[in-house]
This record gives C-alpha cells, structure tokens and sequence, in this order.
C-alpha cells in the first residue's frame, strides 16, 4: 500500500516538473512561430509516455539502484572484508581507524567497472554517439566514441574512489585534467573538439549519476575520518572530466595512426 501511495506521489511530482517544459514548447509554438500542432495526438501520446517513464525510472532509482549503490560500498569498506582474514589487520582497523589505500583495491575495480557498464548503457551517450556518426558520414564510429566515453568515465570513477579513500583535495585533480585537456585541444582534430567536451556532459545523465553518487555517499560514510559532504560529491565531476581527456587522446591516436599508413603508403 505504500508503495502505491509513493508511486502516485512521483508520478503527480514528475507531471510537475514536465509541464513547464511542455508550456514553453506550447507558447513558442502557438504565439511566436504562430503555427498549429502537428501530430497532436502523438505528441500528447508521446509526453504521456515520457511522464509514465520517468515516473518509473525515479522510484526504480529510489529502490534499486541507489541502495544497491550503497550496500556495495558498504561491503568493499567493511573492515572484515578489508583484513581478509588477517586478525591484527583487523584489530588495528577497528582501533585506530587508519586509512590503508591499498587495501581498498576491489572498491577501485568496483569504480571502474560500474562506471564503465553504465556509461555504455547510458541513453544520452547513445543519441549523441549515433548522430555523430551519422552527421559525419561514419567517419566517427558510434561504438568507437562509446567506448572512448565509458573508459574516461572508468578511470575517473576509479580515480575518484581513491581520492575519496585517501581524503586528498578535490580541487587538485580537477586542475590538472584541464590542464591536460588544454594541451589536448591544442593537438587534437578540430571536427572532435566540440564533440569531446560534449561527451563529458553526457556522461552525467539518468543511469550513471544516482550509481555514482551513491558510491559516493556510501563510501566517504564508510571510510573512517571521511565527511560526507566534503568528500562524497565530486564523483560526477570526474566522471565528466575523463571522457573528455579519451575522447581527445583517441582522435589524436586515430588521427596519427591515419597519417602514418597514408605515409608508410606514398614511400
């Protein structure tokens, strides 16, 4: 029964927040370009379905996926698991609540994967990735910018996950990724440019968001010495940062590697 009642609550909340969209839509349309609807029908059909599913989407994220997100952060921080059997490991965790890094491995490879898998299934990612290739006549590949994307997101979820076990400053690592993107800009193809800093804001979108901050949260809560709200956010903005640095560094590669066979050819 409380699930019901929930259900109805976000399905009446996310009306609310699609009906300023759909208002602005409706004014520009009927007052400013002063033309009627076409398809009304379809696209009353359409927002209906948008609304159903979003709907669906936030109470699957609210049951689902950011308990699971927290209940695996959990796990990988739990001292037990940590000291893997080493009793005075254990003790000394317990005791003094010092921070081991090394010993937070699987929560690195938990990082890694997680925001790889999700950032493959991202739909934001696979709309910008599927015109691209189409505007470029298949000149970027679609799986190729994917991957590019999902291996930045990794590595900077990774990444993050250390940052937040060791409790270095945040502001650090964001600095010197720009740092490399700048460089990166400078020698990469101009046709990528635009589409690789766009990638880095796709990336933060309706699946890879709720799991990462979750592992956020979940983690800085288990570290010991690790504040929630200084240490647990700043996840997403790795995971915008690095598919950004892939994204440059493989059109670079690319680039390069198509001028050496177009070399090695005229020789």
């Amino acid at each position: 029964m409380n699930l019901i009642y929930h259900s109805a609550n976000v399905l009446l909340d996310t009306a609310k927040v699609v009906l300023p969209i759909i208002g602005v839509i409706l004014f520009f349309q009927l007052v400013v370009i002063r033309k009627k609807i076409d398809n009304l029908g379809r696209l009353v059909y359409g927002f209906f379905l948008v609304v159903i599913g979003l709907s669906i989407f936030m109470i699957g994220l609210e049951e689902g996926l950011f308990p699971l997100g927290e209940a695996m952060s959990k796990q990988l921080t739990n001292p037990h698991f940590l000291a893997k059997g080493d009793m005075a490991l254990l003790e000394e965790i317990e005791k003094t609540e010092v921070v081991y890094p090394l010993l937070y491995f699987w929560t690195y490879i938990f990082g890694f994967f997680i925001g790889f898998s999700t950032t493959v299934a991202e739909p934001a990612l696979i709309a910008v990735a599927m015109k691209a290739e189409e505007v470029s006549i298949g000149a970027i590949s679609s799986w190729g910018l994917r991957l590019a994307v999902a291996i930045g997101v990794a590595i900077g979820i990774s990444l993050g996950c250390h940052r937040i076990v060791t409790g270095t400053p945040l502001h650090w690592y964001i600095i010197a990724g720009y740092i490399v993107v700048i460089c990166q800009t400078y020698f990469a193809p101009k046709m990528i440019i635009p589409l690789a800093y766009d990638s880095g804001g796709v990336t933060t979108s309706t699946v890879t968001v709720p799991l990462v901050a979750a592992l956020g949260i979940g983690l800085a809560s288990n570290v010991p010495g690790r504040s929630v709200i200084v240490d647990a956010f700043g996840l997403i903005a790795f995971a915008s940062l690095f598919p950004i640095i892939t994204v440059l560094a493989y059109a670079i590669i690319a680039e390069w590697l198509t001028n050496r066979s177009r070399n090695k050819k005229y020789l």
